[in-house]
C-alpha cells in the first residue's frame, strides 16, 4: 500500500453534510465563511472500520472543547453533530474503510474580515465521509526533521485542534523535496515536539518515551497508546528527548488516527532499529497486534437499526 492515500472512485457521489445533507460534487462553503477568511475553524479525523466509530466520544468532546477556547457561538451539542456524522453515513452505506473529516467553523460573516462579531449566522458543520485507507500503509517511515518549528503556548496551544497548520504544511513541503515521508518537528527550545501529522514515539532499552504535550498535540491516539502501554507492563516515560536521542532509539514509531501506529526506519539518513526496509521492532509490533482489540468503539446505529 502507497505511504499516501489515492483518489477512491467509490467517493464520487456520495454524501457529504454542510449544516445538512448534500452531494460531494455540490458541497461548498460561503467565501465570506471563517474556514476561508481566516481559517478560523475547528476539526476532528474520524475512522469507522467494521461497523464501528474508533474513539468517536473522545474525538467530539475535544472538538468542543476546541471550538469553546476559541469562543465559538451557536455550538451544535453533541447529540447534533452524532447525528450529523450518522446519517452522512448511513445515506453512504459507508461502514468499513472509511475516514471523516469533521469541521466545525464560526460559520459565515456578514462581510469580509477578522473580527468574530461580524459572525451572526451559527457556525458551520461540515461532514466529509471517504473510503480511504491507512496513509502510512506498512509503516517505515523515512523522516527527515523540520526546520519550521511547532508552536509554544505562548504562541498558539496546540491544545486547540484548530485549522490553523500552515506550520505543518511548511514542514510537509520540506519532506516531500527530501523525498522522506514526513516531518520531525521540534519545539521552541530544540526539543522533539512531533511530527508535521502525528505525535512521535521512541523505544529505548525497553521503555517507551514520547514528548511532553507542551507544544506537541496531546493526541487520542497518543493517549491511547499510552494507556494500551501501561496495560501491557511496557514502562512508560513523557519527556524532554533530543534529536540526538531519537537518532540512537532502539525503535520509533508515530501515531494517529488516520495512520494507527506506523514505524520510522530512519531520521536524517541515521537508521533507527534494524534500518531501512525492516519490520517493526518488538515493543512496537507488541502495541500494533493489539491496538484494535481494545480502543474504544461506538457502533454505527443504522446497523443495529437494520437487524431489527
Amino acid at each position: 500500500m502507497p505511504k499516501f492515500n489515492q483518489p477512491d472512485p467509490r467517493n464520487a457521489g456520495t454524501w457529504c453534510w454542510v449544516n445538512g445533507p448534500v452531494l460531494r460534487e455540490n458541497a461548498k462553503v460561503s467565501v465570506l465563511d471563517s474556514v476561508v477568511q481566516g481559517g478560523d475553524a475547528v476539526w476532528e479525523g474520524l475512522r469507522i472500520a467494521n461497523g464501528k466509530v474508533y474513539q468517536m466520544e473522545e474525538h467530539l468532546h475535544r472538538l468542543m472543547e476546541s471550538a469553546h477556547a476559541l469562543m465559538f457561538a451557536d455550538i451544535p451539542s453533541l447529540e447534533e453533530v452524532r447525528h450529523a456524522v450518522f446519517e452522512t453515513l448511513e445515506r453512504n452505506q459507508m461502514t468499513d474503510g472509511v475516514h471523516i473529516r469533521l469541521t466545525l467553523t464560526r460559520g459565515e460573516k456578514t462581510t469580509s474580515g477578522m473580527d468574530p462579531k461580524l459572525n451572526t449566522m451559527g457556525s458551520t458543520l461540515v461532514v466529509l465521509p471517504e473510503y480511504k485507507g491507512a496513509v502510512y500503509g506498512s509503516g517505515q517511515l523515512s523522516l527527515i526533521t523540520s526546520s519550521i518549528r511547532r508552536n509554544a503556548p505562548s504562541f498558539l496551544d496546540s491544545k486547540i485542534h484548530h485549522n490553523n497548520l500552515l506550520n505543518n504544511i511548511l514542514a510537509k513541503i520540506q519532506a516531500n523535496h527530501a523525498g522522506a515521508d514526513d516531518a520531525v518537528m521540534l519545539d521552541d527550545r530544540g526539543f522533539l515536539a512531533e511530527t508535521n501529522a502525528t505525535n512521535l514515539f521512541l523505544v529505548k532499552d525497553s521503555v517507551l518515551c514520547t514528548p511532553h504535550a507542551h507544544a506537541c498535540l496531546p493526541g487520542i491516539t497518543r493517549a491511547y497508546t499510552l494507556d494500551l502501554a501501561q496495560r501491557l507492563g511496557i514502562s512508560v516515560k513523557e519527556g524532554d528527548f533530543s534529536l540526538t536521542e531519537l537518532y540512537t532509539a532502539d525503535e520509533a514509531f508515530t501515531t494517529g488516527t488516520m495512520g494507527g501506529l506506523a514505524h520510522i526506519t530512519q531520521v536524517d539518513g541515521r537508521s533507527i532499529g534494524e534500518g531501512p526496509g525492516t519490520g517493526p521492532g518488538p515493543v512496537t509490533q507488541r502495541l500494533q497486534e493489539v491496538y484494535a482489540q481494545h480502543i474504544p468503539c461506538t457502533p454505527l446505529p443504522f446497523l443495529a437499526k437494520g437487524e431489527q
